[in-house]
């Protein structure tokens, strides 16, 4: 099996929201083996422009992980969270 990631493209519209959201979505990613790899805000486009500011990677050992913890009633219960806190575009890569 190879490594899946989940990137996170986002602009954040509601700060204190976004804190809570935050707060919250680290403790659902532990069933699936879900890690962190960074968060961070882009400085400089190279090529190419995104309409997002903001950016946040997640590895999981397997895609089935991911998906599982992305249909994870804890997760989907934090999905309006998120849709009030930001504008997220949400994908999944595998290497």
């Amino acid at each position: 099996m190879s490594d899946a990631y989940v990137v996170g493209q986002m602009t954040v519209k509601n700060p204190e929201k976004w804190a809570q959201y935050r707060g919250q979505v680290l403790a659902t990613l532990a069933p699936w083996r879900g890690e962190l790899v960074f968060r961070g805000q882009q400085v400089h486009a190279f090529s190419g422009a995104c309409p997002h500011p903001d950016i946040v990677v997640i590895r999981f050992p397997s895609r089935s992980d991911a998906e599982a913890w992305h249909s994870s009633s804890a997760y989907q219960a934090l999905i309006p969270l998120r849709q009030e806190a930001a504008d997220v575009v949400l994908l999944t890569y595998t290497s």
